[in-house]
């Protein structure tokens, strides 16, 4: 079982910081969000990383716009799941949030795991929405492009949840995508200890 602390990103934790994003998500339903580099946010971010050693095993980037922080990446490598990172890097951010920031979002699938750790650490369900992917064999009636292009061959959409039951008639992939609310008074309460 590693031995982890949480400390601030490095630029030298980029490689492993990669690998943990890319391993932890390939579990989950979003295991072609894959990344080539880490993201430089245009907003004031907190950006932590849960390291055993010099290996990266958990990761936290939250972004803060004035009143609202969003959890941007919120992952675990998946040979070190079930000890706690996950929640000790959110007890880190939300210490370290400003005092303007009353609530914290973050928007997931439909990965039991995922879902079950933001109720648990106090968020609630506040919107739901679909994520649809056109792949291929799938029909692409409905679809247009410019003249000079073919149909597509892959797309990602957004649609309302109200059309679940006929999207999911229609394509392989489909997600309920959640956004989770925390008050911030509530969640640093939840996390402390």
């Amino acid at each position: 079982m590693p031995i982890f602390r949480v400390r601030d990103y490095a630029s030298s934790d980029r490689d492993s910081w990669l690998r943990c994003r890319l391993l932890g998500f390939f579990e989950t339903d979003y295991y072609d969000d894959v990344w080539t580099e880490r993201p430089d946010y245009e907003r004031p971010a907190i950006r932590l990383v849960a390291v055993d050693g010099a290996t990266v095993i958990g990761i936290l980037d939250l972004v803060v716009d004035g009143e609202l922080a969003t959890i941007e990446t919120v992952v675990v490598h998946p040979d070190a799941r079930g000890q706690g990172i996950a929640s000790a890097l959110l007890g880190q951010a939300l210490q370290r949030l400003p005092i303007q920031a009353g609530r914290v979002d973050a928007w997931t699938r439909e990965d039991r795991a995922a879902n079950a750790w933001y109720r648990r650490a106090g968020f609630r369900e506040d919107h739901r929405y679909l994520h649809v992917y056109l792949g291929p064999g799938e029909s692409r009636a409905g679809f247009s492009t410019p003249d000079e292009l073919d149909g597509p061959m892959h797309a990602f959409l957004h649609a309302r949840i109200e059309d679940e039951d006929r999207l999911r008639a229609r394509f392989r992939r489909v997600y309920v995508c959640r956004r989770y609310v925390l008050d911030t008074d509530q969640g640093r309460t939840r996390t402390r200890g």
